[in-house]
């Protein structure tokens, strides 16, 4: 039976994104990693070389008291289509699943309607924010596929 192998990332929503981006990594330390246009979503890192981000600031005009998201780890592309299978046994709501570049990850609702998302992270190294609909369905090898033959893409999202 696959089970996550660790706590990935954090999303929160903010409204004042400059001053969450000040906080968290000015006064926390945190590294920014990457981020979207016109900053909508921040991403930042306490071990930037090990972790692509453990938290995402996601800009909102509304005041939330949730988080954006909670994402957990697995080992292996098998451990996150095991997932993937469970969840649809169990019913949960589903709300995409996606190539990331450096992860597959599969969203979902646990029996609250939190935002949860199981990810295997994939080694590549891409800009972020990023996300391609993938079937989790597909042969591996077709998945792996997907993943060598991404078009180059800088940081500000642009296709090189």
């Amino acid at each position: 039976m696959p089970k996550v192998t660790g706590l990935g990332h954090v999303g929160l929503y903010v409204q004042d994104v400059p001053k969450m981006i000040d906080f968290y990594s000015n006064f926390l330390g945190l590294e920014v990693t990457d981020r979207g246009n016109g900053d909508w979503i921040v991403f930042l890192s306490a071990r930037p070389n090990e972790e692509h981000h453990e938290l995402a600031l996601v800009r909102s005009t509304e005041q939330k008291t949730d988080a954006q998201q909670i994402s957990f780890t697995v080992a292996s592309l098998a451990d996150l289509k095991g997932f993937y299978a469970r969840i649809k046994e169990r019913g949960y709501a589903i709300d995409s699943v996606v190539n990331h570049g450096i992860a597959f990850g599969c969203y979902f609702r646990d029996p609250e309607d939190n935002r949860v998302e199981v990810y295997w992270p994939t080694g590549k190294s891409y800009p972020q924010p990023h996300a391609d609909p993938i079937d989790l369905e597909a042969d591996d090898a077709a998945l792996i596929d997907l993943l060598d033959n991404m078009p180059a893409k800088t940081s500000a999202g642009v296709e090189v």
